[in-house]
């Protein structure tokens, strides 16, 4: 497949008015094909979120930490934290095909096919080490009050990482002079600091992707 025919699929998960439901539906039915399309050097956001868990956590630590993939896909950045020496990982995804595929891995304890932000969902309040995620971010995806619920879900002294296209910030309507003001609201109110935001090259498709990592109050 090209470049093209891929960044049209992803496009398609992606357009402007997308409801979650129907990003959830989308990803059900990309789900089969997904890595596929999407695979290392297209897109490299789960290489990218894994190298940062794995740059914030020593190796003598990995196997005790407690990290939820929010948005969690096929399960990439699940198995690349296995490489590293992670071993307790559950996972967030409200797409049934993708979760189907996530399962499959046998990386994931447990498992919450759920959305974050839009709705109450049950994962339990100061629960996590770390929340990761990669590409969960963009049209329809996590809402900026998502960014909330991250901070619910992880312990004190845990961190956020999140990782997404640079772009997003001002093409997404739900982000634009939105999404980084609530950011630094929330750093204001003492919900959190920032360890580092940075941009990373090659994200996807040769675009530009952000990191932001914060550590829980």
């Amino acid at each position: 497949m090209d470049d093209q025919t891929a960044y049209k699929a992803n496009y398609r998960c992606h357009e402007p008015g997308i409801s979650p439901e129907e990003v959830a539906s989308s990803y059900t039915d990309w789900a089969p094909k997904y890595d596929e399309t999407l695979c290392p050097g297209r897109y490299n956001g789960p290489d990218i979120a894994a190298e940062e868990v794995a740059l914030r956590i020593p190796k003598e630590q990995r196997e005790r930490v407690t990290i939820i993939d929010v948005a969690a896909g096929t399960g990439r950045v699940g198995l690349l934290l296995k490489q590293k020496g992670f071993t307790n990982i559950d996972a967030l995804e409200p797409s049934k095909g993708m979760m189907d595929l996530l399962k499959e891995t046998g990386v994931y304890g447990k498992t919450y096919q759920e959305f974050l932000g839009a709705r109450q969902n049950s994962v339990p309040d100061d629960t996590y080490d770390v929340l990761v995620i990669a590409g969960g971010m963009g049209e329809g995806h996590i809402p900026v009050k998502g960014v909330d619920d991250m901070i619910r879900m992880t312990k004190s002294g845990g961190l956020v990482i999140i990782v997404m296209r640079k772009e997003y910030l001002e093409d997404v309507v739900e982000y634009k002079n939105r999404l980084i003001p609530h950011i630094d609201t929330l750093e204001k109110e003492g919900k959190w600091s920032k360890v580092e935001v940075k941009v990373v090259p090659s994200y996807s498709f040769n675009k530009d992707g952000l990191v932001f990592t914060y550590k829980v109050t």
